[in-house]
């Protein structure tokens, strides 16, 4: 907001030489002046009749123009700063946060109370005085509610915000939503107190203090449905959770008592399971005006924020599938805790990406649960910023911080935040402030660290309390009679609930993507004995492989760019072969050709971070994009290919939930490099390993991670296999690392050829990327399927073969170089494509082929590293020695003499006798 308080101090000759300026030339004088004095000249030319001339309209008539400039800035300064003021603590008495909004900064004072100002047109009072004015904006914009929209640049989001606010947050509620919203806090309220009482020292990390949450959420989902919502997907941590399953999405009281009571015995070949306030749940709710809507609550790991990408790559994959990208007719909410949103740097992230072209989703509606406190921690400790949703200024979205004692407050912001992101398909937050009634969970005594602040909690009635009370003030005799038949009623149905532990789930209708995912099943051990096949025509790939060789007619690509795909036609037409980045495409297109959907996105995709994809040109003259898997059939699925913004954990956890929604889509995620796979170490662990045994969901992402040992330094050589192979139990996972195009090509099309989904983790090459050895012929995409081993063609004696190298990825080349160079029909080298789930019965037949000859594991990394150590643990029915770098803090050197040495010591010791 302008400083004007040098005009309102000022003599009152110089905002009339002003406002003479504008009238001259209304441009000449700043923005904020020019709206006041056209708003003075409007009201003017209405109190001195429509036949005189705006112009003719001198300051002398109205009097003093310094002070209804000083109403005016007061006005403004309310809509920017007021929520400074604003009391949305419902415990004790917020800091002074500077807000300067006495009246002596506009030049004014409580002598100018009665007077009449024209200015209080600008908030919808016609000459009113000062008081009224007054009175207005705190009741707009300090009592319960404090707005925060200052740094919002587009000025019709302001004004929208603006006529919201001062049109709805003054207006009487009907009384059918004050039954509505006693309604839900009697529900939210009296489900913490039954479980309080029946289930003492379980942990269930309640919602008490915070249980008009459950008000809000029906507020925005009925809202939401009444804007062509179809759909709401929800992910939240664990603070309550239960309350929301049971109240919002209608989860019976059977399966959560039943959770509680210990009754049933889990069902663990479904997996392991996890605790109660972690799982998800889908339902199909009808809301208080009738309206159907689906709704999904993710589950979540007790990492904090983790989920967020994940429910919003959810979103975004619904929406493509099923309401073809229209983002209005599904909606992400995000329930934060207040210290884990200004702690937990994915919620940077994801906001970040929330206007990305890659992820957007049409705006999410963040819902802050601000108990004021983290674990133990005061907020003054927890933060640097005023608010806790601070960051939400970085992409202008608004924030209501609101009472979370005021039900009627909360269920206005959320009604406007929820109608705002209708309109402007763009985030939006609320900042519910409440507190935690116990610990951070319910055996936790917290007066160990706040006793003071929890001896003011422990006086305090609760948001149903609060509210009923309210509503009897405010002549709504009814409300404590009806406030006590609703409690009676509840607890008698909730102890029917539990002595009968009966109760008819809601209907649900399954969705598309659900129906395909109910088509798939669980994998078992020997659907990893061999693979599928995967193999196409020879005419399907000439025919795609020409198709992505092109680009329209006036196109330019650029020269250089242009020559690559000259050489790939050339080394395609003279010798059928194709490389590593032609056979990567063309798996992509021959997905594509079955009509099924490809995603890709991460760090320079579209080229590729090593300059060999190229799956999007540009033009050299005009910088246009071609993709060129956009024309590979005429009926086609879709190839969508993203780079990303500079993150690992938000990207990757967004193709994580993308996955999720869709079994029928190809979804990959790439690293720039693999060694920075590990900035998404908290999704890898917590869910793409652990999912299917934690939640019983699926997932078929695909995870590329460049890896190799070049001489390129530490962080540019290991995407850390030891981590994943650690990981890998219960057909969890696939971990391979391949070497030819074909066998590339076979691992995707595998994708979705299994009757079940599985994550992909491919250790991918860089440098042999171009080379010779990585290409393949024709042939092999025109039969078989992926190769969990390759064995060694060079060899033409078996029974002469003295040794046996088995080893994986780019190392092969290093052995295969010096065995055919030197002829060496005594060493075997076999090629390990698939290290997780281990091919053993295909191991063990070659260990039988080459019975004569002792076997080594060979290896790049150090020994600590790479799959030593997993093999050395699981691959127990062959004899063999494991040879490579020596143990290592470090995963490689940095010293590129070093590293060749290193190499070549790894090649001799392998060969020699």
């Amino acid at each position: 907001m302008k400083d004007f308080s040098y005009i309102t101090n000022s003599h009152p000759a110089y905002i009339e030489n002003l406002y003479a300026d504008f009238v001259k030339n209304p441009d000449s004088v700043n923005a904020d002046l020019r709206k006041f004095f056209e708003g003075f000249d409007f009201a003017m030319s209405n109190k001195n009749g429509h036949d005189k001339s705006i112009n003719e309209i001198r300051p002398q008539e109205i009097g003093n123009l310094n002070k209804e400039f000083g109403v005016y800035q007061l006005i403004e300064a309310y809509r920017k700063k007021g929520h400074l003021l604003s009391k949305t603590n419902p415990i004790k008495e917020r800091k002074d946060r500077r807000a300067n909004l006495d009246l002596k900064y506009f030049g004014l004072s409580d002598e100018d109370l009665n007077t009449d100002f024209i200015a209080g047109r600008f908030i919808g009072l016609e000459n009113a005085n000062l008081q009224t004015i007054l009175d207005r904006l705190k009741k707009c914009y300090s009592e319960s509610t404090g707005i925060e929209y200052a740094y919002v640049n587009d000025p019709i989001r302001v004004e929208w915000l603006t006529n919201a606010i001062e049109n709805t947050m003054s207006q009487p509620v009907p009384l059918e939503q004050k039954r509505r919203i006693l309604q839900k806090l009697n529900e939210g309220v009296i489900f913490e107190k039954f479980l309080h009482t029946k289930y003492i020292g379980q942990k269930r990390f309640s919602l008490e203090g915070g249980e008009t949450t459950i008000a809000a959420l029906d507020a925005i989902i009925t809202t939401a449905a009444d804007n062509n919502v179809l759909e709401v997907v929800i992910g939240m941590a664990h603070r309550g959770r239960l309350n929301i399953l049971a109240n919002i999405l209608g989860k019976t009281y059977e399966q959560i008592f039943t959770e509680f009571e210990g009754t049933t015995t889990p069902d663990t070949t479904m997996g392991t399971g996890d605790v109660k306030y972690h799982l998800g749940y889908s339902s199909e709710v009808e809301t208080g005006n009738g309206k159907k809507v689906h709704l999904k609550l993710c589950p979540n790991p007790s990492h904090l924020e983790a989920v967020n990408p994940v429910v919003v790559g959810f979103a975004r994959s619904k929406a493509d599938v099923i309401y073809e990208s229209d983002y209005d007719k599904i909606l992400p909410i995000l329930i934060h805790g207040d210290a884990s949103v200004a702690g937990q740097g994915v919620v940077y992230e994801v906001l970040q990406m929330s206007n990305l072209r890659g992820y957007y989703t049409g705006g999410t509606i963040h819902f802050v649960i601000n108990n004021q406190i983290g674990f133990t921690t005061d907020f003054d400790d927890a933060r640097s910023s005023d608010y806790c949703t601070s960051v939400a200024a970085m992409i202008q979205a608004p924030v209501f911080h609101v009472n979370g004692d005021d039900a009627e407050a909360v269920v206005k912001a959320s009604q406007i935040a929820m109608l705002y992101r209708q309109e402007f398909n763009s985030d939006i937050f609320i900042d519910m402030v409440c507190y935690r009634r116990w610990g951070h969970s319910e055996g936790d005594d917290p007066k160990f660290t706040q006793p003071g602040l929890y001896a003011l909690i422990d006086k305090h009635p609760n948001p149903r309390e609060v509210y009923t009370k309210w509503l009897i003030m405010h002549g709504e005799e009814d409300a404590a009679d009806l406030a006590k038949e609703m409690e009676k009623k509840f607890w008698s149905d909730l102890q029917e609930r539990l002595d009968e532990i009966k109760q008819n789930p809601l209907p649900y209708t399954y969705q598309k993507p659900e129906l395909w995912w109910q088509s798939l099943r669980r994998a078992v051990a020997n659907d990893f004995d061999s693979s599928p096949v995967t193999a196409i025509s020879k005419d399907q790939v000439e025919n795609l492989f020409h198709s992505i060789m092109k680009w329209p007619e006036g196109f330019k690509p650029l020269k250089k760019v242009e020559k690559i795909l000259q050489d790939k036609i050339k080394l395609f037409n003279e010798q059928k072969k194709l490389d590593w980045a032609a056979g990567e495409l063309l798996s992509y297109a021959s997905i594509l050709a079955d009509k099924k959907n490809v995603r890709m996105s991460g760090q320079d995709v579209q080229r590729g971070t090593f300059s060999h994809r190229h799956a999007v040109l540009r033009d050299e003259v005009n910088d246009s994009f071609y993709n060129r898997l956009s024309n590979v059939a005429k009926e086609q699925g879709k190839f969508r290919i993203y780079n990303s913004l500079l993150s690992e954990a938000a990207v990757l956890g967004f193709e994580y939930g993308y996955a999720m929604a869709n079994p029928n889509t190809l979804v990959l995620w790439e690293a720039q490099f693999g060694d920075f796979g590990n900035g998404g170490q908290i999704i890898i662990d917590q869910f793409i390993v652990a999912s299917e045994q934690k939640w019983q969901r699926m997932n078929g992402v695909v995870l590329l991670l460049p890896h190799g040992y070049e001489g390129q330094g530490p962080e540019h050589s290991s995407a850390r296999m030891e981590r994943f192979l650690q990981m890998c139990a219960e057909l969890n996972i696939i971990i391979v690392n391949i070497t030819t195009a074909a066998n590339y090509f076979h691992a995707m099309r595998r994708q979705l050829a299994w009757p079940f989904r599985k994550p992909l983790i491919v250790f991918s090459p860089k440098a042999n990327l171009r080379h010779p050895g990585s290409f393949s012929h024709i042939d092999e995409f025109t039969s078989g399927g992926f190769k969990e081993l390759i064995d060694d063609n060079f060899i033409k004696d078996p029974s002469a073969v003295k040794k046996v190298l088995f080893c994986s990825g780019k190392v092969y080349f290093d052995l295969a170089e010096k065995q055919q160079k030197e002829n060496r029909q005594d060493v075997a080298i076999i090629r390990m494509e698939q290290i997780y789930p281990l091919p053993l019965k295909q191991l063990e037949a070659l260990y039988k082929k080459y019975n004569k000859a002792i076997w080594f594991w060979v290896q790049e990394e150090p020994l600590n590293m790479g799959a030593a150590s997993f093999l050395l643990m699981n691959l127990k029915t062959i004899n063999y020695g494991v040879i490579g770098r020596q143990p290592s803090a470090s995963t490689a050197t940095g010293y590129a003499k070093v590293h060749a040495q290193e190499q070549a010591e790894i090649i001799e010791t392998a060969f020699s006798v």
